[in-house]
């Protein structure tokens, strides 16, 4: 499903270099979730999860975030201008993601750090989850602050999707957190750890 999607996002993207460099980070991305949840016995609906964040980002790589077109197909389905209501200046698209890394990769990162460390409580877990969900989200925002040392102004951009928001990186730092705050509510604090798969 998330092959085809690609597949499908790869049909006359916005800019191709740009596109290239976005989807090289998804493909590397997949194969760590497949590889993490056959290695550290995950569970389907992590994974599952694990896919939807993936698709979330191939959309906006497909559009380089800064232009995927979320509110005109609101206003299309709908007929609800976002923009209008929430007040929003620029495209939000790239919130969502960051937002979802939290969200939707939490549980996938406890499955492996229940798997690493049977010993600890889920409670203890959790933190941890937390505290590396924090730890990679500041990892990929200075990331993103090499790529605009070493790209041209206009790659950077193109890649980073700042819109020329100064805190860019601390909000997106930030949602990250939230959404994993957010996933770990629902996340049982007396659930079974996953089975480890045998050969």
């Amino acid at each position: 499903m998330v092959t085809l999607i690609m597949l499908v996002a790869s049909i006359k993207p916005l800019n191709w270099s740009d596109y290239l460099l976005h989807q090289a980070g998804s493909v590397i991305f997949m194969a760590t979730v497949w590889s993490c949840y056959r290695r550290f016995s995950c569970r389907p609906l992590s994974f599952a999860l694990a896919s939807l964040f993936i698709i979330i980002h191939i959309i906006g790589a497909r559009y380089l975030y800064s232009f995927v077109p979320y509110n005109e197909c609101s206003v299309a389905l709908f007929s609800v201008n976002l923009n209008e209501v929430f007040g929003w200046e620029r495209n939000m698209y790239d919130r969502l993601v960051h937002f979802s890394y939290g969200l939707l990769l939490l549980p996938l990162m406890r499955d492996i750090f229940h798997y690493l460390l049977p010993q600890l409580s889920v409670k203890a877990v959790l933190l941890l989850v937390l505290q590396f969900n924090l730890a990679t989200s500041a990892l990929y925002e200075l990331f993103e602050w090499l790529l605009a040392v070493i790209l041209s102004p206009e790659s950077a951009e193109a890649y980073n999707g700042q819109q020329g928001d100064v805190w860019d990186a601390q909000k997106d730092i930030f949602l990250a957190l939230l959404g994993a705050l957010v996933s770990a509510i629902f996340v049982p604090l007396k659930s079974k750890l996953p089975r480890i798969r045998t050969a």
